[in-house]
């Protein structure tokens, strides 16, 4: 190859073809991202969403009291949780949770393999329970089942799966019902416990963040996967007129990673979805979530590394594994994936904490921590400080549109609850309830989510919209419904 090709302007030549692909959803005040919203307002309710049964309505009677469990199961980790309940007044009186991580050979494994496996790791965590966690006398310990699964809910404690998604493909589930799947699973193992509520992880986040905060009106989960629910008045569902409900809030599951219509592709999302196990579909959670954005960017690094000798004269083996970025390492704080550990490199010679790295000819800026990740993880024994700046870039493209995408839709639930409300909503306090490990982690994408909310709502209105993590929120609204829904506490009200 010769020197032009292998010189750094012919690597920065390479990102504005890529740049201009994605251009539409990333640029300020961006037309077609305003396009983009109303598709929240005018197409969802009618086409694609899921809306949970009377079952899953809003009930905030939080006086339950107890040791009630949970298990949140939406991605390559699932998280145990119990949490001893003391009423109105104590709340939660104390919690303890573990996360696990699922073996590929499980994730692509029977129904048998995964359920015993994770009733394996709950059965040890419920035998260390102790101190503050007392489980009523005459009472079976019941659990609330958080699946980020589209499921078609059958009742409050049951419910079909219709797919996996998320990099799942178990086999011999899809038409079962996940709880007995569960409950079985348990019951081979020994576990004296049943599962009480079966609940969809926003849904969840709603419930525990709407717990602390009645203003908590939409919740949305950015981790591994993505989902986005929302409260609604019943009147103003026409699925549920036939019911005669009448006044009243339910929750609305809108499964929105399925959502497709306008969005911006470029060529390597089409490449990427192509190849993946659920080809056209999902396609709104592979352009925003956490399991996606490493994978995207490895993509281009790839085609850049093929086509300019973006690291010198040979190409990386591992930058052709697809998902190697995705990996998560303990070398970075928070377990941090490795996208975001190079996008926000904090190595001394970058000189600021968390700035974006910019195409400066100053050699001193380094960039030790994304050339550690690509010695480390895709193999590469020497790069250019030009070649990090680039893939810093590329890495910053690809999280800008996610953020702004994931914000355009937030804004887009925002607007549609105003008009059904007839302007009730965006003039007082709302409060969107986050949750997940991309959101939690990753400030970038948390910066460029609220930049597209504020341009698209305005000033005025955002200055009433409140945008919080709730940690552990779905956990712990799982728990909360399993209690709100618990057998015992129906038999005390029959009595």
């Amino acid at each position: 190859m010769d020197n032009k090709r292998a010189s750094p302007a012919t690597f920065l030549d390479c990102i504005p073809s890529f740049a201009a692909q994605i251009t539409p959803s990333i640029a300020q005040d961006d037309p077609q991202l305003r396009l983009l919203a109303p598709h929240w307002v005018t197409d969802k309710p009618t086409s694609s969403f899921d809306f949970l049964p009377r079952d899953s309505d809003i009930q905030w009677l939080w006086s339950e009291t107890g040791l009630f469990y949970a298990l949140d199961l939406g991605g390559t980790n699932f998280r145990v949780l119990r949490v001893q309940l003391g009423g109105k007044d104590k709340r939660v009186v104390d919690t303890e949770s573990e996360q696990v991580s699922i073996p590929k050979e499980i994730m692509h494994g029977t129904t048998e393999e995964l359920f015993d496996f994770i009733a394996s790791r709950l059965s040890k965590f419920v035998a260390m329970e102790g101190g503050n966690f007392q489980l009523q006398e005459g009472r079976k310990r019941e659990i609330g089942f958080t699946f980020s699964f589209p499921v078609k809910q059958t009742s409050i404690d049951s419910g079909i799966l219709i797919k996996w998604t998320k990099g799942f493909a178990v086999s011999g589930t899809a038409g079962k019902d996940v709880v007995a799947c569960l409950n079985a699973a348990m019951e081979r193992q020994g576990l004296d416990m049943s599962v009480s509520a079966l609940v969809n992880d926003t849904v969840g986040a709603l419930a525990g963040a709407h717990y602390w905060d009645e203003d908590v009106m939409v919740a949305v989960i950015l981790g591994t996967g993505t989902n986005a629910c929302y409260i609604e008045r019943t009147e103003s569902i026409p699925k549920l007129q036939h019911l005669g409900l009448g006044t009243g809030n339910t929750i609305i599951n809108t499964e929105w990673g399925a959502f497709s219509d306008g969005l911006p592709l470029t060529e390597f999302d089409k490449d990427m979805d192509a190849e993946s196990i659920n080809p056209g579909e999902q396609i709104f959670e592979k352009t925003i979530s956490g399991m996606y954005l490493g994978e995207i960017v490895r993509r281009v690094l790839a085609r850049m590394a093929q086509e300019s000798d973006l690291f010198g004269h040979s190409f990386a083996d591992k930058l052709a594994e697809p998902f190697v970025l995705r990996q998560l390492t303990r070398k970075h704080d928070y377990r941090t994936p490795h996208l975001c550990a190079m996008q926000q490199d904090n190595s001394e010679d970058l000189g600021k904490l968390n700035q974006f790295v910019t195409t400066s000819s100053d050699n001193s800026e380094d960039l030790g921590e994304v050339e550690s990740i690509l010695h480390d993880i895709i193999g590469v024994n020497q790069s250019s400080v030009a070649a990090r700046r680039v893939i810093v870039e590329v890495s910053d493209c690809i999280v800008k549109r996610g953020g702004r995408l994931a914000g355009a839709g937030i804004a887009g639930i925002l607007q549609k609850m105003e008009n059904d409300s007839k302007g009730l909503i965006l003039g007082r306090r709302t409060v969107v309830a986050m949750d997940g490990g991309l959101y939690e982690n990753y400030p970038q994408y948390r910066s460029y989510m609220v930049e597209a909310m504020a341009e698209l709502l305005g000033p005025r209105d955002m200055e009433h919209i409140v945008v919080e993590h709730t940690k552990d929120g779905s956990g712990i609204g799982a728990a909360l419904l399993a209690a709100a829904n618990s057998k015992y506490a129906a038999a005390q009200l029959l009595a």
